[in-house]
């Protein structure tokens, strides 16, 4: 009976993992190119020619290419790659490029950045051999040079090199700042990349009150090696030098005061430079009455604005959910994303292109991040779920590439205070279960809010540990991750958590308030008084390709679209809530509740949550 035991056990964990690789269909695009089977078939009568040579003249830091591209012998899966460094022989790898069967040497170690088909604009460049490509570069710190590639993606063959490569004017410039919160209120955490490291100049922040005096803190400096990275392609065809990553401390802010600030370094000869001139409001004191407005999604991804690299239909949703709030971007405070960031599964150069599609958000406000199993999993390396999603990242990238306030940052969970809001954000790739070091965690973080001054109580994670009535998880017959609800229930209900939210399925899903699977509340809309059970909503439709639900939902499922969006919080006091779920394409709300209540509705008793009484007199 033990061994038939032992054996569902092993079966259930097996049926996981192989649901998590499944569940999460979608291939990163770069993944498609064998590279490493490139061989080379020069031929002098191709030629590639880009222009302009020089980009970024007034400190631009995205340019549009043109690529000029003649062909004697045209097919239609020919193809265009952009690489950087834009050198394309074995000079520029490592001794080593990871033993996964080069054809022959000089080859190309490293994906490219990006690619296009060389009919992308032109459907008769089969018949004419000559077509025009336009590409959209960002700074990487690096030049680039661009390849024609007959035998399509699983068979390249190298027919000819741009004549020139194309470059930014200052390659080494500070790019892409990402705020985030420090470990205090009153604390804004500045990062951003560069090409400079500690030894060519010193990074700093000057900042100050709009129109006040500015001054200057310094900033500490990361990177990460190819040796950071656990395993293929990170370590392989996928490695890109990600340059060096600062992030400086701005103290002692004033609650809701608008700052301004610009990155700078000081290089050794005595010169500076600058990035452009940023701004963000100083968050509010935790517990002041104000309007307080959050952003929350998970699993965006990132796309190509110039129709690079999406054939595979990747991230379809991604520059939508972008625009939508940057266009918006006057209207909210703060931004938590749940986890599967860029989706690079190991092609660092996705990173950059991340960090730069977001850019216009977080260097305005706190662009707060979770781990998602495409930041952290990898086999025998720590994770919960003993999967390659990340690629060979491991979660080194993101711990470095952004800040966040937690204790140890290998350890992706932490607690953040906004004004009335309370943030308890988990991590589900590492153990949460109980007596685990996350649950300890967990439940400190729900158990030292002051409800009276911060009554909106928020969990948060990757994955959905509550419920979902996505289709694979109705297969298992769970609707949740397993041991999720099992694990964490009981802390949910103790400590009255108001809303938990979660990414990873893709698509939007709001729950009945529930405990132990049944609803406690008839109200769909309008929640007052003591609602007696914690709301739980999936937030996963940020741009990725889509999930589909169960045919049948549950009686607990209030709300189902399977469509790109986000949720929207907004709390006008200490007694009245408001979330939104609004779609990527038109921004517009499909979905709202209310939550109102008093300081004693917090207190009362709940089923399982109620504090020990006596009669004694």
């Amino acid at each position: 009976m033990l061994g038939i035991k032992m054996n569902l056990v092993i079966l259930c964990f097996f049926l996981m993992n192989l649901r998590m690789s499944l569940g999460d269909i979608g291939e990163q695009p770069l993944s498609k190119i064998a590279i490493h089977k490139t061989i080379l078939a020069l031929h002098t009568s191709a030629s590639i020619t880009a222009s302009p040579f020089l980009l970024g003249n007034k400190g631009e830091d995205a340019e549009w290419v043109t690529v000029e591209l003649v062909s004697p012998e045209p097919a239609i899966d020919d193809w265009v790659g952009v690489f950087s460094p834009g050198n394309l022989n074995s000079s520029t790898c490592a001794p080593n490029p990871g033993g996964i069967g080069w054809v022959e040497t000089p080859y190309i170690c490293t994906a490219p950045i990006k690619y296009k088909y060389a009919n992308h604009s032109n459907p008769n460049y089969k018949k004419t051999g000559k077509t025009t490509l336009k590409f959209r570069l960002i700074n990487q710190r690096s030049d680039f040079s661009f390849a024609l590639f007959s035998g399509g993606l699983s068979n390249p063959q190298l027919v000819a090199v741009s004549s020139n490569s194309v470059a930014f004017a200052n390659p080494k410039a500070p790019v892409y700042p990402r705020l985030a919160h420090g470990k205090s209120w009153n604390e804004m955490t500045v990062t951003w990349t560069s090409g400079y490291d500690i030894d060519e100049a010193v990074p700093f922040v000057e900042w100050g009150p709009k129109g006040g005096r500015q001054i200057q803190s310094a900033a500490g400096t990361l990177t990460f090696n190819r040796n950071s990275m656990c395993g293929e392609p990170a370590r392989t065809v996928g490695w890109r030098d990600p340059g060096f990553i600062h992030t400086s401390f701005l103290k002692e802010l004033w609650p809701n005061t608008r700052y301004t600030y610009r990155l700078g370094h000081f290089l050794s000869d005595g010169s500076y430079v600058w990035s452009k001139r940023y701004s963000f409001k100083g968050s509010p004191y935790p517990g002041q009455k104000s309007l307080q407005r959050v952003i929350i999604f998970g699993d965006m991804g990132k796309a190509e604005r110039d129709g690079s690299n999406e054939y595979a239909d990747y991230q379809p949703g991604s520059l939508n959910t972008t625009d939508q709030l940057i266009k918006d971007l006057d209207n909210f405070d703060i931004v938590f994303h749940i986890g599967d960031l860029p989706y690079a599964n190991g092609y660092i150069s996705q990173w950059d292109q991340f960090t730069a599609q977001v850019q216009e958000i977080s260097s305005t406000v706190p662009y707060m991040i979770a781990s998602g199993n495409h930041e952290r999993d990898w086999p025998n390396t720590g994770s919960f779920f003993n999967t390659p999603d990340s690629g060979g990242e491991c979660g080194v990238p993101a711990e470095t590439m952004y800040y966040y306030p937690a204790e140890n940052k290998a350890k992706f969970w932490y607690a953040t205070d906004y004004g009335m809001f309370r943030f308890c954000i988990a991590d589900s790739e590492h153990d949460w279960r109980e007596g685990s070091e996350q649950y300890k965690f967990i439940e400190n973080c729900l158990a030292t809010v002051d409800r009276k001054q911060q009554p909106w109580l928020i969990f948060a994670a990757h994955r959905p540990l509550g419920y979902s009535s996505n289709s694979w998880y109705a297969m298992e017959g769970s609707f949740e991750e397993p041991m999720g609800r099992e694990s964490l229930q009981g802390l949910w209900q103790k400590y009255k958590v108001d809303i938990a939210f979660y990414g990873h399925v893709h698509n939007y899903e709001r729950v009945c308030p529930i405990y132990q699977n049944q609803c406690v509340n008839k109200e769909k809309y309008h929640y007052s008084g003591t609602v007696n059970g914690t709301i739980h909503v999936v937030v996963g439709g940020g741009g990725s390709h889509l999930s589909d639900f169960t045919a049948s939902p549950p009686v607990w499922s209030i709300f189902r679209d399977r469509d790109y969006g986000f949720g929207k919080l907004t709390a006008f006091n200490h007694s009245y809530l408001l979330f939104e779920y609004k779609k990527s394409s038109d921004g517009k709300v499909y979905d709202s509740f209310t939550i109102s209540r008093d300081y004693r509705d917090v207190l009362a008793c709940v089923r399982d949550g109620c504090e020990k009484t006596t009669l004694a007199t």
